[in-house]
């Protein structure tokens, strides 16, 4: 790494009482989920009471934390070493928007909203909800107050900051004109604004119903009637958490491969992070592939690689040095491509991680994944 590139310091933001809220954020496939993982482990190692919240679907952070299963409580993870506790969970974005109905709903309310078609399509595949709901678990996990250092294992890809978007989504949806239409009989407050709401009303559901069909229209206006007394809340603590996000006690790191289309999408995170005033901790680079003979450069060893198989000896040796030409090869388009992100953002501060030989799957392998993310 270049010299006047900011080392980003992870101990240093582990150890910092003040840091209260971890965010993994990156593009798929770049280690995000291991590297969350790690960094609990390094954490509750240190001394912190830590939990890691991931919303990617992939079991691998149960696996490699020696978990059967993780589902929407938090599980103690066994083997840790230290004064600290480390806890594992995996977002169940239903379960979450159950307790939701069930913590601010009457029990006869909370039945008939929870069996209702149109809230059970909603709380498991309209868009933006695992992040909305990711949202509310994190908000929830503060709120308890159980654990000092909260680690978050986003989605992949660019969806990663759509949680930054809910509030505003959620709102758009609850503010949306179809919304207004089916609550506005059930808020008339006189007795003949409520007539005209309800002449206006049936003009409209009368057009829904050929469209959508009367079963269909029922669902959506038992469930819309439910909004104010259930929803209310949505927004105030969707809003609260955001805030959270931007307060000093929130470090975002985000991860990534030295490849050009993952670091392309870190820069991306980079800016996206710098216009929404939310505190970016630095960049991790993982897998970057390294070697302790790159004093012999690519073109040195195909070199002579060229020249033992002109003379016909030493046809293995050629071979080694043509592997390690190609590792060099690869090892400097990382190099370039790292620099060119370093010279578009030269304030961030960056750490390495080299890549490892096998997959990581256990307590002792995230451990070392640790130690390399803290190196210097």
């Amino acid at each position: 790494m270049a010299r006047n590139v900011p080392v980003l310091e992870i101990d240093a933001i582990l150890d910092d009482s003040r840091t209260r809220i971890v965010v993994c954020c990156g593009s798929g496939g770049v280690g995000k989920t291991t590297t969350a993982a790690a960094l609990g482990l390094r954490a509750a190692e240190r001394g912190r009471a830590a939990v890691v919240l991931t919303v990617d679907p992939a079991r691998r952070l149960a696996q490699s934390m020696g978990l059967t299963e993780l589902d929407n409580t938090p599980r103690l993870v066994d083997g840790t070493t230290g004064e600290g506790t480390l806890h594992a969970m995996m977002l169940d974005m239903k379960r979450t928007f159950d307790e939701i109905i069930e913590a601010h709903a009457d029990p006869e309310r909370a039945r008939q909203i929870l069996t209702n078609p149109f809230y059970q399509s909603l709380s498991s595949s309209f868009s933006g909800t695992q992040e909305y709901m990711a949202m509310e678990k994190l908000g929830q996990l503060r709120r308890s107050g159980e654990w000092d250092l909260i680690i978050v294992d986003t989605p992949p890809s660019r969806s990663a900051l759509d949680f930054l978007d809910a509030p505003e989504r959620l709102g758009r949806f609850l503010d949306g004109r179809l919304i207004r239409v089916l609550m506005g009989p059930a808020k008339a407050g006189g007795r003949s604004a409520f007539k005209l709401l309800n002449a206006g009303f049936g003009i409209v559901a009368g057009m829904l119903t050929k469209v959508l069909g009367a079963q269909v229209l029922k669902d959506l206006q038992t469930f819309v009637s439910a909004l104010d007394a259930v929803f209310g809340g949505f927004r105030q603590r969707a809003d609260q958490t955001y805030r959270l996000l931007q307060a000093p006690g929130t470090a975002f790191v985000v991860v990534a491969a030295p490849e050009r289309d993952a670091m392309r999408e870190a820069s991306y995170f980079v800016e996206r992070l710098a216009e929404e005033r939310m505190p970016l901790a630095g960049l991790v680079v993982n897998r970057v592939h390294l070697s302790p003979a790159d004093a012999l450069s690519a073109a040195r060893s195909t070199a002579a690689a060229e020249d033992l198989e002109a003379r016909g000896e030493h046809e293995l040796t050629a071979a080694v040095l043509r592997l390690h030409a190609g590792r060099m090869q690869l090892s400097a388009r990382e190099r370039r491509e790292r620099e060119h992100f370093a010279s578009a953002h030269p304030t961030v501060p960056l750490t390495l991680v080299p890549a490892m030989p096998v997959d990581v799957h256990d307590l002792e392998g995230l451990r070392e994944i640790g130690g390399l993310l803290a190196a210097p």
